[in-house]
């Protein structure tokens, strides 16, 4: 005996729509299982961030300097600093280079200043496996506490280069990433001028401005009298970027 089950066009319809909620449900799930677990694993809800500026009213503002290679251009600007009384500013440091330059380094910290890692290779990190990254930063850590006597807690990506894997990694390893809101451009070597109007045109409070003590900006040292007299003026007060981000707001973008 045959039995014959007949469906409304109404019922059908309301199964169809079942059906493709559940297929749709689950397709939405696969595709953001590797986003979700990114954020999960480690038992946290936040997504990883790296810093750009903080949200402040105070004149507050961070220089900071990245060093990977030569020695020609990091000794006038220490020098510029100590002249200008500005005992607090932000170097990060690729390892390889403070291996090299152990005499610059010290001078770096016998100054006062802050050191943050500028990882090992200067490279970008988001190519590598995560397996990398970790030996990567792991390097750069080890050699810049042996050298400074202080595990460093900021590190700048080379070439700002990052995504989700690399911010997450480095908040694991204890690193808080820091990016820059204003950009000197002093590494194109545009000239003096525009060095400075780079950064005076886009200064604001909280700032963290990106300049270079590598032998590849030749400006640098020219342009910082006149940011710095000229900052000063304006009623800044030149911070670090540790104290900068201190119990402060900061202004982050979320990666996904």
């Amino acid at each position: 005996m045959k039995f014959i089950y007949v469906i409304s066009a109404k019922r059908l319809k309301q199964i169809l729509i079942i059906v493709m909620a559940i297929v749709l449900t689950a397709g939405i799930g696969y595709a953001e299982r590797d986003s979700i677990a990114a954020f999960a694993e480690g038992a946290s809800t936040q997504a990883p961030q790296a810093i750009y500026k903080v949200d402040t009213k105070e004149k507050k503002i961070a220089l900071t300097f990245d060093i990977s290679w030569g020695e020609t251009r990091a000794l006038p600007i220490l020098d510029l600093l100590k002249e200008k009384k500005v005992n607090k500013a932000t170097f990060f440091l690729s390892s390889p280079w403070s291996q090299r330059h152990p005499d610059i380094l010290k001078r770096i910290k016998e100054d006062g200043l802050e050191i943050g890692s500028h990882g090992h290779k200067h490279d970008n990190y988001t190519k590598y496996s995560d397996e990398e990254i970790r030996s990567q930063m792991a390097k750069a850590d080890s050699i810049l506490t042996e050298m400074t006597g202080k595990k460093p807690t900021l590190i700048r990506m080379p070439n700002g280069d990052f995504d989700k894997r690399v911010l997450e990694i480095a908040n694991r390893m204890g690193y808080t990433v820091i990016q820059w809101d204003t950009d000197s451009k002093d590494w194109t070597n545009p000239g003096t001028d525009v060095i400075i109007n780079n950064v005076l045109s886009k200064a604001h409070p909280g700032d963290i401005i990106l300049m270079h003590a590598s032998d590849s900006a030749k400006d640098t040292h020219l342009a910082l009298p006149v940011i710095i007299d000229k900052l000063r003026k304006d009623g800044y007060e030149f911070v670090t970027v540790s104290e900068l981000i201190s119990g402060t707001s900061v202004d982050s973008k979320e990666i996904h």
